[in-house]
């Protein structure tokens, strides 16, 4: 199963690149795992263009990772799978600084018939979006437990295929 990994967000804007971040993070953590018959692909998806929804199109499974407004404090994170990650992209609009570009990959996808089926988002609480290169200390603290999470259900997918 063809699974495409995409870390979203541009790393000069703090905790805006925490999808960076955390894709960064899952490298060494994948590279120790088993986890066939997933075949991931990990993808800095940097601040979103067109030119991701043929990558989207060719994946299976669909993981993206994100900096969100979920309502939570600094370094909260949330997994949204399947449908719930269609509802939070669809209802609520301002949720993320992609937001707008996330929706159109959707319906590109959907459109070509390729919205992969198992899909999900881990989104990121931030606390700030400005000029920095590194995340703040609260949203750096959550990659190690948002990478597990992402193992995890990695793992939950390689046993279902």
């Amino acid at each position: 199963m063809r699974t495409l990994i995409l870390g979203i967000g541009n790393t000069l804007l703090t905790d805006e690149g925490v999808g960076i971040h955390v894709l960064r993070a899952l490298e060494p953590a994948l590279a120790m795992e088993q986890l066939s018959p997933l075949e991931i692909t990990l993808l800095d998806g940097g601040t979103l263009s067109f030119t991701l929804a043929g990558p989207i199109e060719d994946a299976d499974a669909l993981i993206v990772v994100d900096a969100a407004n979920i309502k939570g404090a600094a370094g909260d994170w949330r997994l949204l799978e399947g449908t719930a990650m269609d509802a939070f992209l669809l209802g609520n609009r301002k949720s993320t600084v992609h937001e707008v570009g996330l929706t159109d990959l959707r319906a590109i996808a959907i459109l070509a018939g390729h919205w992969p089926e198992r899909r999900a988002m881990l989104a990121i609480q931030p606390q700030r979006m400005d000029w920095g290169e590194f995340p703040t200390t609260e949203v750096a603290a959550a990659i190690p437990s948002a990478t597990a999470a992402i193992v995890q259900l990695l793992r939950s997918w390689a046993h279902v295929s």
